[in-house]
């Protein structure tokens, strides 16, 4: 048996995730330490799809609501060794790479703040993230006003002098 599934991610607006696929039952606590020294006044919940023994769905976090919404997300995905984590105070570009530096990361689905859409496989075994939909289509070209707009945005925000 198999068959395809698209899950939508549920989330506030305001609020980033990263979605990516590890390998080992301590993920939520490796997680937990990379994310809270990473960041100051950083805001995260995180939970990770155990795939073996009691196959639970293991929560970590500083904030109750997001790590709420990172339960209820990961247990809609249930691919075994996907972790889901929410942000807010923090952009996934502060973090990204301490997360990809945990030993047993395996790969980072993606980074986003726009809808996400997951594309799961069901089998007889179990689950598997084959990709995601990360926001919408391409509406046309960058015009020389949206390059504007794009350099500005990023000083603005602080990522650019």
């Amino acid at each position: 048996m198999f068959e395809l599934k698209v899950v939508k991610i549920r989330k506030p607006e305001d609020v980033n995730l990263i979605l990516g696929q590890s390998h080992f039952i301590k993920t939520v606590e490796d997680l937990y330490e990379v994310l809270i020294s990473s960041a100051i006044g950083i805001k995260f919940g995180i939970s990770f799809c155990e795939s073996s023994g009691a196959c639970r769905v293991r929560s970590e976090g500083n904030d109750a609501e997001l790590k709420k919404i990172a339960q209820e997300n990961a247990m809609q995905i249930g691919a075994g060794h996907s972790f889901i984590i929410f942000l807010r105070n923090s952009f996934p570009i502060n973090v990204l790479n301490a997360i990809k530096n945990v030993p047993e990361v395996c790969r980072i689905f993606c980074a986003s703040a726009n809808p996400v859409e997951v594309i799961v496989g069901q089998t007889d075994l179990g689950r598997a993230i084959l990709g995601v939909v990360d926001g919408y289509s391409p509406q046309g070209f960058e015009t020389q006003e949206d390059l504007i707009w794009r350099k500005e945005f990023l000083r603005k925000i602080g990522y650019k002098l």
